[in-house]
């Protein structure tokens, strides 16, 4: 059955009376399963991991990169599966060996859209070689192009086809990049020109290499370099690299503009122009939020005076002290504190009903790993590539009992890795258009330029003292002080100047990294940093919200959901960590322990902010809608997995226009066709109205029709096809 019909209602011309009805269509469901195999999409979601880790780190890019590659090998299996609905192609085939041809089918649709994506890779000449070496190992013929669904590699090749059409026109701005070979390096992803509604940078950019927030031009006063602190200042950084090392123009620009309107999975909004969820602005200086502002940047010099493991600090990292945190708690930060979560661990573990081991390791060891464990680089998959090596880890697990959702039979490899992977990266995908329609709409500071423009102000502390601002940095012992001629003099602050404001930070990088650590010593404030490297500093786009948190806690729903409960196979999930890149350490092996995936989450959260990057607010905000969107992207998925996408309730809304017009609004999902079919009475046939089937791109349709008659009947039918 290729049409459904969704719901109905009813308008009196007098617009006093609204009767809706539900129609409720059952269809025949046949569930088949393969029998077990090696798991093919594996071998195509760690080549793309590995491509990954040689490229230019664009998180939201790679994010929507690994959804098209998960969408292309889940619709390829489901091509073989008369119960799964794919998610852009819908066509069904049958093969005497099922396995070998969903193997075949998947291969040809990753391969394909891997290549499109790849020529716009930073090491596109290697990367493209590798794909196709892939292809041949795994035994399959890269100059088959058939489009023949009776063959496997034809489905595959189909699938890919109408995955790509799918993506190209999403919003990403994909095609008007530059491709490698026509440009080597390529250009991939470029924002609108700002006469078309491009970003247009409101702050000059930030110089590094000077103190203040000096742009380079010549300014000696801090303050006035930065035309609003509240929006995000760009970087000018002598000798930039990315993440991995590949050169870049000193001139910082802006990765993801565009995807405040690029196309999600689940989510739905009624104006284009503002957020897919509205969290509300950031703390913002010199308004109502003053407060809560200076709170933040006070907190991101807390933590940045802990990244020593020379301080005696010690913490239990393990899930016996560590986890188990609320989404609700909102953080004690700001005047010396530093606690984001509110979490004690668990008393055992669930699964042994053992008590959990302490495992008890200096702090600043364990800031300085986390810093570097969750960043974007060097040789990183990103965040979201992040969470698709910690679900094969999860799957790779003897313990875990593969049964989706946790529930009903064990299934094979391959059907686990395709469902986890469309899940997984619909989910980071998700969490990217809805982290980066954030920061596009918002344009909020990073800590950078708003630590250094405070302490440009002065202390807001103490009138009677020098360099007095009621909005400068508030004097906290051992954190934040006044430079004397007397604390000069005495080495507390030796070297600085008195009348400046000084921050115990991490001063930079040693001389050594391989054998020496920097510690924490008193600086000018107006020259902190983040615990980065010199030539990287902060990303390229602006602070709120954490795109981390959002990432992983979206990713964390749904590795709770898929398996069926929050905690790691076994109640533990660990990573040992023995070197760190920035500099010398840790000074004892530190190895990171979760109970749940939840855990792991807070972790790249609050790794952020130790690293510089983010304060807590953009943390909070951050985990609170990843956890929203991912719970949201596993409700629909698994409507795909079952079949019951296709029975998805439709809710219409009527409007009166005018006298003879009503404007019809319902929701959609995405890739459905809907028809808008009409009847003056209940006791006459429907018939369909002007415009024909309506391919859905976005979560709603609107259409304004003839009233005509007295009354009349709206109902809609959907279809997988035109």
């Amino acid at each position: 059955m290729q049409s459904k019909i969704r719901s109905a209602l009813v308008l009196s011309r007098t617009g006093r009376k609204l009767e809706f009805a539900l129609l409720i269509l059952v269809g025949l469901l046949v569930v088949t399963r393969a029998r077990a195999t090696n798991s093919v999409a594996r071998v195509w979601d760690e080549r793309a991991l590995a491509a990954i880790r040689q490229d230019t780190p664009h998180p939201p890019a790679q994010a929507r990169n690994y959804f098209s590659l998960s969408a292309c090998m889940y619709d390829a299996w489901a091509a073989y599966d008369t119960n799964a609905v794919g998610y852009v192609y819908r066509g069904k085939h049958t093969a005497a060996d099922l396995a070998a041809a969903r193997n075949e089918a998947i291969s040809y649709a990753a391969w394909r859209l891997l290549k499109e994506r790849h020529v716009y890779s930073r090491t596109a000449s290697n990367t493209l070689v590798l794909d196709d070496i892939q292809m041949t190992a795994l035994g399959y013929d890269t100059n088959n192009a058939s489009r023949d669904t009776s063959t496997p590699a034809g489905v595959g090749n189909s699938v890919y086809d109408a995955v790509s059409a799918w993506f190209l026109n999403d919003g990403a701005r994909q095609t008007n990049g530059t491709p490698y070979p026509l440009r080597d390096p390529p250009i991939a992803y470029p924002d609108y020109p700002a006469n078309q509604g491009g970003y247009v940078y409101l702050n000059p950019a930030l110089a590094t290499d000077r103190a203040g927030i000096d742009d380079g031009s010549g300014g000696t006063n801090a303050g006035l370099t930065v035309v609003d602190i509240n929006h995000w200042q760009r970087l000018r950084i002598v000798n930039a690299v990315d993440q991995n090392g590949f050169p870049l123009g000193p001139l910082q620009s802006y990765l993801g503009a565009q995807w405040l309107g690029v196309r999600p999975f689940a989510l739905a909004r009624t104006d284009a122009t503002k957020p897919w969820i509205d969290p509300g602005p950031p703390p913002f200086f010199g308004g109502p939020t003053h407060e809560q502002f200076v709170r933040e940047v006070v907190a991101m010099i807390t933590a940045d005076c802990q990244l020593t493991p020379d301080d005696g600090a010690m913490v239990d990292i393990s899930p016996a002290a560590y986890g188990n945190n609320s989404l609700a708690f909102a953080g004690d930060y700001g005047t010396g504190n530093f606690v984001l979560y509110d979490g004690h661990g668990y008393s055992t573990n669930p699964v042994t009903g053992q008590p959990y081991e302490p495992h008890l390791v200096k702090r600043g060891d364990l800031a300085r790993v986390l810093a570097e464990f969750w960043a974007d680089g060097p040789n990183s998959e990103t965040p979201p590539g992040h969470w698709n090596v910690l679900a094969n880890y999860v799957a790779d697990n003897p313990l875990l009992v593969k049964k989706i959702g946790g529930t009903g039979p064990v299934v094979d490899d391959l059907e686990w890795d395709v469902k986890m992977y469309f899940a997984l990266n619909a989910a980071v995908h998700e969490a990217a258009c809805t982290a980066w329609s954030i920061k596009r709409y918002y344009d909020a500071w990073r800590p950078m330029s708003a630590v250094r423009f405070l302490a440009g102000l002065g202390q807001s502390s103490n009138p009677n003292l020098p360099s007095y601002n009621t909005n400068g940095l508030p004097l906290i012992a051992n954190q934040i002080e006044l430079v004397t001629a007397d604390t000069a003099a005495s080495g507390r602050h030796a070297g600085l100047t008195p009348g400046k404001i000084a921050v115990l930070a991490w001063p930079g990088p040693p001389g050594d990294p391989v054998n020496q650590y920097s510690g924490v010593k008193w600086i000018h404030a107006d020259t902190w940093a983040p615990y980065q490297r010199t030539n990287f500093v902060t990303p390229a786009f602006p602070g709120y919200i954490s795109g981390h948190s959002t990432f992983s806690r979206s990713a964390a729903e749904i590795l709770a959901a898929i398996t069926g409960t929050p905690f790691f196979p076994g109640g533990l999930g660990t990573n040992n960590i023995y070197v760190l890149g920035f500099e010398n350490g840790p000074s004892a092996p530190v190895i990171l322990q979760w109970a749940t995936y939840y855990d792991a989450a807070d972790q790249a959260g609050i790794s952020r902010i130790w690293g510089g990057i983010h304060p807590p607010i953009d943390n909070l905000v951050g985990r609170r809608l990843g956890a929203q969107v991912g719970k949201d992207v596993w409700a629909l998925a698994r409507k795909y997995f079952d079949g019951s996408v296709i029975n998805a309730p439709v809710t219409l809304a009527l409007r009166k226009v005018d006298a003879n017009n009503d404007e019809v609004r319902h929701n959609t999902l995405r890739g459905f066709y809907y028809k808008l079919q009409s009847t003056t009475n209940l006791s006459n046939a429907f018939t369909d109205e002007p415009g024909g089937a309506k391919l859905a791109l976005e979560g709603w349709l609107v259409s304004t029709n003839s009233a005509g008659a007295a009354q009349k009947f709206y109902r809609t039918a959907s279809s997988l096809t035109p």
